[in-house]
């Protein structure tokens, strides 16, 4: 099997790290994590070091890859810039557990994450570093734009564009024909029954725009983390 890394070691990288061990293609390492202690150990794996050791772990290792297991969609994509920085042609693996159905004609990225239980039917895009959480489905003809999520038991209708950087939270339903601009916020057990704008967080049945969020704005956590001037400054490239 080839030599993979993961990136992040939290609840998120523990699940990851099942669907590739479960997947059989690839040996885990260990984790690259920036804020745990080199040589501590999660799940039996030891944290390596961080990003910045990669060209030395690259080659100690022989690395053939390796994914970022970070839940925040923001956030997970600084880390695969920061990665693409380092090592430009960096291979990001895709970790897809054994038990996820997929229909015909479905296109699926690089680095993106799918759990167990996931239903993704025909004619569906899944772009790079997106993740389908345990249990969600993406029915037919749906498009979801990089670094989207859907959380667990999420259900979605036909032909959803969810646009980049946008989550569908814990349990949510989504009819048929439904956009979701970019940088946007689905909260928790809503249905969704009109397209949503972008830069917004929308909840509730019927699901309604509540107040906008910023580019890098937290939503896996309740405390706020302050966006640095340099998030806000690019937040319009993405």
């Amino acid at each position: 099997m080839k030599n993979i890394v993961i990136f992040g070691s939290s609840g998120h990288g523990n699940v990851v790290l099942d669907c590739i061990e479960k997947q059989g293609k690839y040996k885990v390492v260990g984790f690259l994590d920036s804020f745990k202690k080199k040589g501590s150990e999660t799940n039996g794996h030891k944290i390596l070091g961080s990003e910045y050791d990669l060209p030395y772990l690259k080659d100690k290792y022989n690395l053939f890859g390796g994914i970022v297991a970070i839940g925040d969609n923001w956030n997970r994509q600084v880390i695969v810039n920061k990665i693409n920085s380092i090592i430009p042609d960096f291979n990001f693996i895709s970790a897809i557990h054994p038990s996820v159905v997929i229909g015909r004609n479905v296109k699926i990225g690089n680095g993106v994450a799918i759990m167990a239980g996931v239903i993704i039917n025909a004619n569906s895009r899944i772009d790079d570093h997106c993740i389908l959480n345990t249990y969600s489905s993406l029915d037919h003809d749906g498009v979801m734009q990089e670094s989207s999520s859907l959380a667990p038991r999420v259900c979605v209708g036909g032909n959803l564009f969810l646009e980049r950087f946008s989550s569908i939270g814990l349990g949510s339903h989504v009819i048929e024909n439904i956009s979701i601009g970019r940088h946007s916020v689905i909260g928790a057990g809503s249905l969704v029954v009109k397209d949503v704008e972008s830069f917004v967080v929308a909840y509730g049945n019927p699901a309604q725009v509540i107040r906008i969020r910023k580019a890098g704005d937290t939503y896996l956590a309740s405390r706020s983390i302050t966006v640095s001037p340099l998030v806000n400054s690019i937040a319009s490239n993405f």
